[in-house]
Formats: C-alpha cells, sequence, structure tokens
C-alpha cells in the first residue's frame, strides 16, 4: 500500500473512532475501543476493498454486550450500520467503495484463559504481533498474505478453510521467512505440531490436552498468547494440499505470477477441452446472511450439485469461489462414465423391486440384489438442469435458492 493510500485510509478510520468513542461517552457506556487486525499490526494486505476491524472492549462484569454495542452504533451511526449475526452481533459499515468497518464487542480481560470467545483475544493478538516484528518481518508476512491470497487459500473461513491472517503472521514469526516457512511447510507428509512459546514440555502432551477438534488440522501451532488454542485450527488437508502444491511450483520457478491473483479464464479452460470433455459453469444463490454464512452455504450446495453429478460423469476438474453478497460461482469440467451401475433394492423387497424393474428395464440381478446398467446420453448441462428442478426441495433446505446453469 503506498503512502498516500495509507493515509486516506487512516483517516477514514480516525473519523469512525472517533464517532465511536463519542457515542461510548454518550450512551455513558464502561467501555473503550481499539483498533485491532492486520491494520494495527502494520501487515495490511493490498486489496481493491480493505476491512479494519474496532474493538468495543466490555468491562467483563457487563452483561449483553452485543445489545450494548447496539446502543452505541445506532447513535454513532444510524441507519448506515448493518448487523451481522454470530456468535456475538456486531457491526459492517461501508466507507465509501473500499473500505469495510467491522465494529465487534469483546470483553476487557487481563488473562487469555478469562475469554469466552476467540475474539475476546484479539487485543492479545495485536500486542504479540507488533511486539514481534520489525521491517524485515513485516515484508516477509505481507509476502505470505499476497502468495495465499493468490493461491485462494487465505483466510479461516468455512468455505475457504485455509491460512488466517493472524496464523501467517505467527508462522512467518516462527520461521523469520516466506521462503523458510514454505520450504519447512512443504515437508509435513501428515501432520505437524509447532509449539513457539513453549506452552507444553512434550507434543504428546498437547495430544493428550486439546481435543480432538483442535488437532484435525494438518498444522497445528500452538497460539502463542493461549495455550488452549489452535491457530491453525481451520486449516483443511484440501487446502493444505493446495496451498503445497502452489508451493512446490513456486520453488522450482519464482515468478511474480504466484503474488497476483488472477480472474478465473472460462475461454481458457473450454480451449483446452479434450475429446468428450464438457465445461459446466453453476450460479448459486442463498437467502442467508452475507459472508461466512452465506459462502458457506453456497460451497455446500455447489459440493452437492457436484457430487450428484459425479454419479453419472467423471469429475475431472473443479473450482468454487465465493468473493460477497449472496451468490457464488463454481465450474466442472467432466466427462461422461463409460459404464454407469446402480444399485437398487434386494429382490426380497417385493414392491420396491417391482418398482424398480419398471424404471430401469436394463435391470439384473446379483447375489439378491437388483442392478441397473445404462449409458448416459445426456450432457451434464442437461443433467444439472433437471437436477436443480428435480431436488429443488432438497436444495432449499440448504438454503439454496436458484441454481442457474451455463
Amino acid at each position: 500500500m503506498g503512502e498516500k493510500e495509507f493515509k486516506v485510509l487512516n483517516a477514514k478510520v480516525k473519523t469512525m473512532v472517533a464517532l465511536l468513542k463519542d457515542a461510548i461517552r454518550k450512551e455513558k457506556i464502561k467501555a473503550d475501543l481499539f483498533i485491532g487486525g492486520s491494520f494495527a499490526k502494520g501487515t495490511l494486505l493490498e486489496k481493491e476493498k480493505y476491512d479494519v476491524d474496532l474493538y468495543v472492549r466490555f468491562e467483563k462484569k457487563s452483561k449483553n454486550i452485543s445489545s450494548s454495542l447496539s446502543k452505541i452504533v445506532k447513535r454513532a451511526f444510524g441507519k448506515r450500520a448493518i448487523k451481522i449475526h454470530g456468535s456475538r452481533d456486531y457491526f459492517q459499515i461501508n466507507v465509501g467503495e473500499n473500505l469495510v468497518i467491522e465494529i465487534i464487542p469483546v470483553l476487557k480481560i487481563r488473562n487469555p484463559k478469562e475469554a469466552e470467545n476467540v475474539t475476546d483475544l484479539s487485543y492479545f493478538h495485536v500486542n504479540y504481533v507488533k511486539n514481534k516484528i520489525n521491517e524485515k518481518l513485516r515484508r516477509e508476512i505481507l509476502l505470505a498474505k499476497k502468495f495465499c491470497h493468490a493461491q485462494n487459500v487465505y483466510g479461516a473461513e468455512s468455505y475457504v478453510r485455509g491460512f488466517s491472517g493472524y496464523a501467517l503472521e505467527c508462522l512467518i514469526i516462527y520461521y523469520k521467512s516466506f521462503e523458510k516457512m514454505l520450504k519447512e511447510l512443504l515437508k509435513v507428509e501428515e501432520k505437524v505440531i509447532i509449539d513457539p512459546a513453549k506452552h507444553y514440555k512434550k507434543k504428546e502432551e498437547i495430544l493428550r490436552e486439546l481435543n480432538g477438534g483442535k488437532l484435525k488440522s494438518p498444522v497445528v501451532f500452538i497460539d502463542p498468547t493461549f495455550k488452549e488454542r489452535n491457530v491453525l485450527g481451520a486449516l483443511s488437508v484440501e487446502t493444505f494440499e493446495k496451498f503445497k502444491e502452489a508451493g512446490r511450483k513456486y520453488l522450482k520457478n519464482k515468478n511474480e505470477k504466484f503474488f497476483k491473483k488472477e480472474e478465473i479464464n472460462y475461454e481458457k479452460l473450454k480451449e483446452k477441452l479434450k475429446e468428450r470433455e464438457e465445461f459446466v459453469k453453476i450460479r448459486l444463490t442463498t437467502n442467508k446472511q452475507e459472508g461466512d454464512i452465506a459462502g458457506s452455504k453456497l460451497l455446500k450446495g455447489f459440493n452437492y450439485v457436484k457430487n450428484s453429478l459425479g454419479k453419472y460423469f467423471d469429475v475431472l476438474n473443479s473450482g468454487f469461489e465465493y468473493k460477497s453478497g449472496n451468490n457464488g460461482e463454481g465450474w466442472i469440467i467432466v466427462k461422461p462414465k463409460n459404464e454407469i451401475i446402480i444399485r437398487g433394492p434386494p429382490i426380497s423387497m417385493k414392491k420396491h423391486a417391482e418398482k424398480f424393474k419398471k424404471m430401469h428395464k436394463n435391470f439384473y440381478e446379483e447375489e439378491g440384489t437388483l442392478y441397473s446398467e445404462f449409458e448416459m446420453l445426456q450432457t451434464a448441462r442437461q443433467f444439472l438442469k433437471e437436477f436443480s428442478k428435480k431436488n429443488k426441495k432438497q436444495l432449499t433446505e440448504m438454503d439454496i435458492i436458484n441454481v442457474e446453469v451455463n
């Protein structure tokens, strides 16, 4: 980010902070304010649209801090603020075209052990990173963030399940450079456990004391500020493998292209199709709240559609992207299966067996069970258009209100 751009952004943040502080004073609520996230740490990734976290810290004895925050935000910003539902309700405000401010309620605690919500740890995370990094490490952190963002593995949201900003900051502080981090993580085959603050004497102790859910990720990184938290708890095996594949390619050919996010070139994907292969583009819409909730619903819906398609076609490649709003886009490259076999009911279930025989002319029996073998004559596009109509109820139950197939 250029100096001029930072000054403009900083001025906007200062204005928002002043308005919030004034509202806190007028509402006579005991709370203070701090700027969090990458902006506060000086590790903000250059993007088209920035997001800055403002945390309102309430006294630990405070009751219903989301309600108290609502009063503060309403006084400061009126209807400009959009309430986002979560474990604690928070607010979003669009400031111009390139900035989103998130105002989040947290408890003012002295020790991380007192945290009732992961956001209560944000104050400790900011101070930890600011105290640990210098200009060299800051540049390395930004390299790591740019790389992960470009490779679509940046973010702990459930529709990404990748590396959060804080996780990358911790990894660079630990490994000292982006390339060292890459080389070391490429060595991981199943799982690695990292405890930089040496909260535990032995790794066996970590495996014994942390519950199974916190140990699922391929990289377990014990939060330097809180021994009971895995900083990379959201990282999935699939996303980690994607990161490793990109890392291997980068180390073989160190090129700037690995740090630039490329828009999906659908025409290029179509040009590479081989005989009998088909490209399908899918746009899904949900009625759920924008952000992590909408993104996770859309991804789940896309996977449901893709897995259903996979029963009749070989899925050769696919991708999904959610940016914002209530829509997500996915693409799938398929090839018709040479042989499609549907398993029916046992012949002992006479009514179901008769129904199956009527539906499938080309049936046969094997070890007391009916089967049908057939050839897929429809294209994937035709199949999905019919599928979205026939399975409208199931899709609606998954909060998917529309599926467009192109």
